[in-house]
């Protein structure tokens, strides 16, 4: 049955329950005054979430590389 676009009551419950089961949810609270180098890249970001997840990945790759 065609929804119209709109989600089902029983699709949004399963999204919710994998959501739950495999997701964590981070915020990060920006000051307009004192972040507005980071708020700027971040409205340039094709992904803000993939390019977080990238530079997160070279600072764990690089802290790997320090490691005896």
């Amino acid at each position: 049955m065609y929804y119209g676009g709109l989600t089902s009551e029983c699709q949004v419950r399963a999204q919710a329950k994998y959501d739950k089961e495999h997701t964590v949810r981070r915020s990060l609270k920006l000051n307009t005054k004192t972040d507005q180098d980071i708020i700027r890249w971040m409205w340039c970001q094709k992904s803000v979430q993939g390019s977080i997840k990238r530079l997160i990945r070279e600072e764990i790759a690089r802290e790997e590389a320090k490691k005896p």
